[in-house]
């Protein structure tokens, strides 16, 4: 008996997903549950575990390659390691059932590569065969498959034949590599959202000497209560609170209607090492700045270790992001589709500031919001932000 593994859906919306490595390889043994290749989608990276144990007879879709959902990836063989695959002549891969002596069946293509047909006098032609992460590749790269030397199976063209293609061709002009698929599909959603919305930034100046001055005085409660109390905690609390005031910063756009969220899913911007994501606060309006800070926190290290559930990255109707983190003292963030606006949050730092006529060392960020002008005005959005400015500089004790 033999298994397929199939592309799960991680996800309602999820409609594909594309395999980012395979950790075991064709004829290697694999335990139930156990770690079998790593996926990124539209939502989340994801480590799939095998569906049975037994021995990797055959993978379908080679590293790199997309594929819809329930498409089958890989075969697994029969534990007790009867199934192997042997290569064909012709590059593909034929699978062997030790147990019935010489019966070879061949495996199935991989989608988007034509198998090679004989042709007179017992010959194979020779055949151009791409699989589509090549002929993406070769695309973006404007190369002439024909121009390159396939190393694959039965002189397959490769990607990695590719990327050495253009290396060498471009060896004059520097170091280059591909895009990862991460940084890939944060490159589609961003010139998508460009397209989409009308971006226009308002900037305000906000003094933290208030917060500042709570947080001191709190910190060591929340550290004990298992809480990181940050200025990113109180921004949280204060965007959430103006939101209620200015429900439109809140909403979404379909088509030509405008969609108010009877709740706010609070997105958080997360560096990681090779991108960004935005997991979300579900019924943020219901968190006090303890819960805000706990799932701050939390969401953040699961996101960087990779753990987050589809789930955790859907239904954001509002998404702040601490490019002030880094240092950065302002930033022009792009809006986070379906959404109509983003806040971006500087460094929050001492400066020189005019008190009473003199100068003084004053507490002061910059946060920006990012808004879609086909639904939000400008008097609008410095509405929205004239909110956030006073709940942060006079943020109220009671709510801590």
């Amino acid at each position: 008996m033999s298994t397929n593994v199939l592309m799960p859906q991680l996800g309602e919306s999820i409609a594909e997903g594309t395999i980012i490595r395979w950790n075991k390889a064709v004829g290697d043994k694999v335990e139930r549950d156990e770690p079998l290749f790593e996926i990124s989608t539209d939502k989340v990276d994801a480590e799939i575990p095998s569906p049975a144990a037994g021995t990797l007879i055959a993978i379908e879709v080679p590293a790199g390659e997309t594929v819809p959902v329930d498409s089958v990836v890989a075969v697994i063989g029969a534990a007790d390691g009867a199934a192997v695959t042997n290569p064909a002549p012709d590059g593909g891969a034929r699978v062997r059932d030790a147990g019935a002596g010489a019966a070879v069946v061949p495996a199935a293509p991989a989608e988007g590569v034509k198998p090679t047909t004989p042709a007179a006098g017992g010959k194979r032609q020779a055949a151009v065969r791409l699989s589509p992460v090549v002929r993406r590749l070769a695309s973006e790269h404007d190369v002439d498959p024909a121009a390159i030397q396939g190393t694959g199976a039965g002189g397959r063209v490769t990607k990695e034949d590719v990327l050495r293609y253009v290396e060498s061709r471009s060896a004059a002009a520097g170091r280059v590599e591909p895009m990862s698929t991460v940084r890939r599909k944060i490159a589609g959603h961003m010139v998508m959202s460009r397209r989409t919305s009308a971006h226009v930034h308002t900037v305000f100046e906000v003094d933290f000497s208030q917060v500042a001055r709570l947080r001191e005085a709190h910190k060591a409660e929340y550290a004990a209560a298992g809480a990181k109390l940050t200025y990113l905690s109180f921004v949280a609390r204060a965007v959430v609170d103006a939101l209620a005031e200015v429900p439109v910063a809140n909403a979404s756009l379909d088509g030509e209607n405008i969609v108010y969220s009877e709740d706010v899913g609070l997105g958080i911007a997360v560096a990681l090492d090779d991108g960004l994501i935005v997991p979300v606060i579900k019924h943020a309006r219901e968190a006090g700045v303890r819960e805000l800070s706990r799932a701050i926190a939390d969401l953040a290290e699961r996101a960087r270790t990779r753990r987050l559930a589809p789930s955790e990255v859907e239904g954001g109707t509002f998404t702040i992001t601490n490019h002030g983190a880094f240092g950065s003292l302002l930033g022009m963030p792009i809006i986070n589709q379906p959404q109509l606006a983003i806040l971006g949050m500087g460094a929050v730092e001492q400066r020189p500031v005019i008190v009473d006529g003199a100068v003084a060392v004053g507490l002061r960020a910059y946060l920006t919001l990012g808004f879609d002008h086909r639904v939000i005005d400008g008097a609008t959005a410095d509405r929205f932000m004239a909110a956030v400015k006073r709940n942060i500089e006079q943020f109220d004790p009671g709510l801590l």
